[in-house]
């Protein structure tokens, strides 16, 4: 009888893995592929808010705005610092705003604003070579930069809001328009201690409306603006002059 073990085969399957690797060496480690995928969302929630962001501006072309992110930012402070807080705010069309404080506000934030489309390369030219020489003496952030960084991101600074800012200007330069831009910053901008715009300044300084305002009131609210928490009208005898001498240099 033929001897049946030798007949056999082997069906054991062979390993045929190249010694020194492994199986998994042809997938992406797991790491990577979160770190992908992450990157994804994140770009993707970036271009979101940057579209409702967008879109808000568009809006702000009709609808005045409810509150801004300085708004929610000072409430928040209060709130961590259990301080008191009373909010300000009262919107006003341009044409109850003094044409003495429009100017006078021009004037100290942004002399090129009517000729600009967003950005004064000019004023930013001077304050990098201010730096470079070790100290900043003067701002360079239009007015529209402004009221961006008002609506959307607060007082914080980082290259990151820089960088989104910039992105957003042109569109509220286009959408937007210059007297609209000038009337949403007027009765958006941070006027002392919970007091915002424009009328709410007006009547906590000087008790009457921003309609009402005088030449030299509006000289000195113009000079509290770079800090308005710090500043007072009646302390900037010096700098409001020198805004009024501004104010008949261009004519106002």
């Amino acid at each position: 009888m033929p001897d049946t073990d030798a007949t056999i085969p082997n069906t054991t399957t062979a390993n045929t893995t190249t010694p020194g690797t492994s199986n998994t060496d042809a997938k992406p480690p797991v790491r990577t592929g979160f770190l992908r995928s992450f990157i994804r969302w994140l770009l993707i929630g970036m271009v979101l808010l940057w579209s409702l962001a967008a879109l808000i501006l568009v809006a702000a072309r009709w609808i005045d705005p409810p509150t801004t992110a300085v708004h929610i930012q000072r409430h928040m402070q209060a709130w961590i610092h259990d301080t008191p807080y009373r909010e300000r705010y009262e919107f006003v069309p341009l044409s109850q705003i003094s044409p003495e404080l429009q100017h006078a506000v021009i004037a100290a934030e942004d002399a090129n604003f009517y000729q600009h489309h967003g950005f004064d390369w000019h004023q930013m030219e001077i304050a990098a070579q201010d730096d470079l020489e070790g100290e900043r003496t003067r701002g360079a952030s239009t007015i529209t930069q402004q009221l961006v960084k008002n609506l959307f991101f607060g007082t914080g600074r980082s290259f990151l809001r820089k960088g989104a800012e910039a992105t957003l200007v042109p569109v509220a330069e286009l959408v937007l328009g210059k007297r609209r831009i000038l009337e949403l910053y007027l009765n958006l901008v941070e006027w002392g201690p919970g007091i915002y715009g424009a009328e709410a300044a007006s009547r906590y300084h000087y008790g009457t409306s921003a309609r009402n305002i005088g030449r030299q009131q509006a000289a000195r609210l113009a000079a509290i603006l770079p800090a308005p928490l710090k500043r007072r009208p009646e302390r900037m005898n010096n700098y409001s002059a020198i805004i009024l001498t501004r104010m008949a240099q261009m004519g106002w």
